[in-house]
C-alpha cells in the first residue's frame, strides 16, 4: 500500500487544488463586491434597459352617456413622442439618421408647421449629442392621427429598440359635445388624469377601473411584455340628461342673460314622474363677458329664495287648516308696518293691492298678503309653521351625486332656558321667512318641491344617474326613488295646483305661459344681501327666478330659472318667466309629431324634387308621402345600395338605378347633391373640391375617366 501511496509526493498537490480554489473563491467574493458597489450604477442602468419590473398599465376610462346613449364625455388616446438615441447608436443606425434627418425635419415641420424645419433639426441634434434617452420630438400630447402620421416618418417607422422612436400614451378625456352640462358631466386634470368635479368626480371609482401589471424583459435583443395582472377597463355611467333639452335650456338662458346683462343665470328641467334631471345648467358672466359654468350654482347656491317660497307657506297654511281659499287680507296701499319694519309690495308706490283673497296673494305674490296670513296664524307658535315647511320636504336632504352640493337650511325656532322667550327668534324673523326670506334653499330643493306639487305630492329624488353598464351587461341600476310619498293632504294639493295655474294665466307669471299648453307656477324676486354691507350696501342685487311645471293639466316636466343681476329693472316673471316660456315650448316642440301628408294644401307642391344618388333617404320621404309607385329595388339590409337617378315630368316621378362604373373609373356624379357626390368620388380615391350649393351640374373629371393617383375631381354646384 505504501508503495502505491507517496504521500510525499500526493499531498502537496492536493494542497495546491486547495489552495487554487481558496483563491478563485476569493477572487469571485471580491469580483462580486467590487461589481455591488464599484460598478452598482452602472449594471443598475444596465439591468433597467432590460428589465422593469410592474409596469402599471392604465384602464381605459368608462364613458358618461346621455339618457338615450349619445356620449358626453369619453376616453380618447392621446400620446407624447420621444427619441432613444442610445437605442439608435446601439443598433449602428446612426448613419441612416443623418441621411434622413432633412426628411424627417421636413415632415414634422409639415405635421406642425408652426415650428421650423431648422428649429426640429437644431432640438433633434441637441438630443442626438446628449445621447438622451427620452428625448421629447414634441412638448404636448398628440392624438393617434398626428402620431400615425409621425410614425411614418423615416427612422421612426422602426422599431423602438432599433429606430428608438417611442411613446407614451396617455386616456385624453374628450366631451363630443363641448361645454354642453360641463360642470354638471365633470371634468378632469390633464396632466394627473384624475377627476375634478361633478359625475366624473362623484362616479370616479366606477369609471377609472383598476389598473394591470405588466413586466417588460429584453430577449434577445426584443422587449417582451409578460402580463401579470390584466387592466379592467371602467364601465360605463347612464346619466338622465337629454342632450336635445340641455343644449334649449341653455341657449334660452344665455339669451336672456346677454339681453339682461345677468350675472348668474341657473336653468333645471326634471322629469316629474320619475325625478330624472333632463337638463341642468349653470352660467356664470366672466372676465372676457362671456357666460361660462363656472360652478355648480343648480346645487350649492345657498340663496334667499324670495317669492317663490310663498307658495310652501300659503300650502303650510291651507294643510293646517288655519285658512281657506275664501280667506281675505287686506293689503293695504302696499306698505306696512311689520313688527317695526316696513314690509312693501312691488306695487307699493303705486298704491297696493288693497283687500286680496288667499289665491290672489300668490297671483299677484303679496308680500303683506302672504305675511299676514302666516304672522296672524303662527305667530305666537313660529315652531309649528316651520314644522310644516319640513313637513313639505323642503329641508330635506337629497342627497344630490355632485361634490359641492347642500341641503336647504331652515332654522328652527329654539326656546332659550327659561322656556319663555326664543333664543333665535326675532318678532320680524316669522314675516320675512314666509316671504322667502331668513331661509337658505338652492334651486334644486325648490325645483324639487314644486315638482312634487305637479306629481299630485310625492316627492321624487333628483335623479342624475341612471345605470352603470359595461359591455352591453348592466351591472348597477339606479331606479327612481319617492322622497315623500305624500307632502300635504290631496284637498290642499288640488286647491294650490289651481292657484299656480292662475298665476300664470291671469296673474304676475303671464310671460311664462304658453298659447298651446297650460302652465302652472309661481314667480319670485328677491334682494341679495351684499356681504357685510347687507341690504343697505348701496347698489342692489336681485335674485329673480320661476319655478313651475307644465302641461298644467298632465304635467311632464317641472323647471325652475333662476338668475342673479345687479340693479333695476328685475322681474322674476319677466324675465326668469320668459326663459321658462322658450324651454317650455321648445320642449314640447320636440315632441310634437305629425304625419307629413298633413302639410298638403292647394299651394303644395305634391310631386317633390329629388336629387340623383343613393334613394334610401328619398324612399324613406317619399313612402311616408304615400308616393311608393315607382320601379326601385335594393337595401343596405341586402349589401345593396342603389344608386339613383330621379325624373320627374310633374305628374309621376320614376327612379331607375344609375350606370355603375368600376372602381378605378370616375362615377357620373351629375344631378346629385353634394354628400352623395362626394361620397361615391372620395371611395374611389379621388380628393373633391366644391363650388357652390345645390345639385351637381358639371364635374371636371368625365364619367369612365381612368382614375389616377392623387387626381382632383371640381365639382360645380347650382
Amino acid at each position: 500500500m505504501g508503495s502505491l501511496f507517496d504521500r510525499k509526493k500526493i499531498i502537496p498537490r492536493y494542497k495546491g487544488i486547495g489552495y487554487l480554489m481558496v483563491l478563485l473563491g476569493l477572487l469571485i467574493v471580491g469580483k462580486s463586491l467590487y461589481t455591488a458597489t464599484v460598478k452598482r450604477d452602472y449594471w443598475m442602468k444596465v439591468a433597467n434597459r432590460l428589465k422593469r419590473d410592474s409596469v402599471d398599465v392604465k384602464p381605459v376610462r368608462g364613458n358618461i352617456l346621455s339618457c338615450d346613449g349619445q356620449l358626453m364625455a369619453s376616453s380618447l388616446p392621446e400620446y407624447k413622442m420621444f427619441m432613444d438615441f442610445q437605442a439608435l447608436h446601439d443598433s449602428k443606425t446612426d448613419s441612416l439618421w443623418y441621411e434622413k434627418l432633412d426628411s424627417i425635419c421636413e415632415g414634422l415641420h409639415d405635421i406642425f408647421p408652426e415650428r421650423s424645419k431648422q428649429a426640429f433639426r437644431d432640438s433633434l441634434e441637441k438630443g442626438h449629442k446628449k445621447m438622451s434617452r427620452n428625448w421629447p420630438i414634441w412638448k404636448r400630447r398628440v392624438s393617434y392621427d398626428t402620431y400615425s402620421e409621425v410614425k411614418s416618418l423615416p427612422i421612426f417607422s422602426m422599431r423602438p429598440f432599433k429606430g428608438g422612436f417611442h411613446t407614451e400614451e396617455f386616456n385624453s378625456r374628450q366631451r363630443p359635445f363641448g361645454s354642453l352640462a360641463e360642470r354638471t358631466v365633470g371634468d378632469m386634470f390633464g396632466a394627473k388624469d384624475t377627476a375634478r368635479c361633478g359625475l366624473e368626480l362623484s362616479f370616479d371609482s366606477i369609471l377609472r377601473g383598476k389598473s394591470g401589471i405588466v413586466q417588460r424583459k429584453k430577449v434577445m435583443n426584443k422587449y417582451l411584455s409578460i402580463t401579470e395582472r390584466a387592466p379592467i377597463d371602467g364601465a360605463d355611467i347612464v346619466t338622465t340628461i337629454d342632450v336635445n333639452m340641455q343644449d334649449l335650456a341653455e341657449r334660452a338662458l344665455i339669451d336672456e342673460l346677454k339681453l339682461i346683462n345677468g350675472n348668474v343665470g341657473v336653468a333645471i328641467v326634471m322629469e316629474v314622474e320619475t325625478g330624472d334631471v333632463k337638463a341642468i345648467v349653470n352660467m356664470s358672466k366672466v372676465g372676457d363677458g362671456q357666460y361660462r359654468e363656472t360652478q355648480n350654482h343648480a346645487v350649492s347656491d345657498l340663496l334667499e329664495p324670495g317669492s317663490v317660497f310663498k307658495t310652501a307657506s300659503i300650502m303650510v297654511a291651507l294643510d293646517d287648516g288655519v285658512v281657506d281659499t275664501t280667506y281675505k287680507v287686506e293689503t293695504f296701499g302696499g306698505i306696512m308696518d311689520m313688527h317695526g319694519a316696513k314690509m312693501r309690495d312691488h306695487n307699493w308706490h303705486r298704491g297696493g293691492y288693497g283687500l286680496l283673497s288667499l289665491p290672489q296673494t300668490l297671483e299677484y305674490s303679496s308680500n303683506i298678503g302672504v305675511s299676514r296670513i302666516i304672522d296672524e296664524h303662527y305667530g305666537k307658535n313660529p315652531e309649528k309653521y316651520v314644522e310644516g315647511i319640513y313637513r313639505l320636504g323642503l329641508a330635506d336632504d337629497l342627497k344630490i351625486p355632485l361634490v359641492g352640493s347642500s341641503p336647504a337650511r331652515i332654522r328652527k325656532p329654539r326656546m332659550d332656558k327659561t322656556g319663555k322667550h326664543w333664543a333665535n327668534w326675532s318678532k320680524t324673523a316669522l314675516a320675512w321667512m314666509s316671504i322667502g326670506y331668513e331661509t337658505q334653499v338652492p334651486p334644486i330643493s325648490t325645483l324639487t318641491f314644486y315638482n312634487a306639487i305637479a306629481n299630485n305630492g310625492r316627492m321624487m329624488r333628483p335623479r342624475f344617474v341612471k345605470q352603470v353598464v359595461k359591455d352591453g351587461e348592466v351591472l348597477m341600476d339606479f331606479p327612481p326613488e319617492v322622497i315623500r310619498p305624500q307632502i300635504c293632504k290631496p284637498k290642499t294639493l288640488k286647491e294650490i295646483q289651481t292657484i299656480l295655474y292662475h298665476v300664470v294665466s291671469q296673474g304676475l307669471g303671464k310671460k311664462a305661459g304658453s298659447k298651446s299648453f297650460k302652465v302652472a307656477g309661481k314667480t319670485g324676486t328677491a334682494q341679495i344681501s351684499k356681504g357685510a354691507g347687507g341690504y343697505k350696501s348701496g347698489q342692489m342685487n336681485y335674485l329673480l327666478s320661476f319655478a313651475g311645471y307644465f302641461p298644467a293639466d298632465a304635467p311632464r316636466y317641472s323647471c325652475i330659472v333662476c338668475i342673479q343681476k345687479s340693479g333695476l329693472p328685475a322681474s322674476g316673471g319677466g324675465m326668469s318667466g320668459v326663459v321658462f316660456h322658450h324651454i317650455a315650448e321648445g320642449i314640447m316642440a320636440q315632441d310634437l309629431k305629425r304625419n307629413a301628408s298633413d302639410a298638403r294644401d292647394s299651394l303644395s307642391i305634391l310631386i317633390p324634387d329629388v336629387k340623383n344618388g343613393n334613394m334610401l333617404s328619398a324612399d324613406f320621404v317619399l313612402s311616408h308621402l304615400g308616393m311608393n309607385n315607382y320601379n326601385w329595388s335594393g337595401s343596405y339590409a341586402d349589401g345593396n345600395p342603389v344608386w339613383g337617378k330621379a325624373t320627374n315630368d310633374k305628374k309621376s316621378l320614376q327612379v331607375n338605378k344609375l350606370k355603375q362604373y368600376a372602381q378605378d373609373l370616375v362615377p357620373d356624379v351629375e344631378g346629385m347633391g353634394a354628400r352623395d357626390a362626394v361620397f361615391m368620388l372620395e371611395s374611389r380615391g379621388l380628393r373633391v373640391k366644391l363650388d357652390g350649393r345645390g345639385k351637381v351640374i358639371a364635374q371636371s373629371l368625365p364619367a369612365g375617366h381612368k382614375i389616377k393617383t392623387g387626381e382632383i375631381c371640381s365639382l360645380k354646384l347650382h
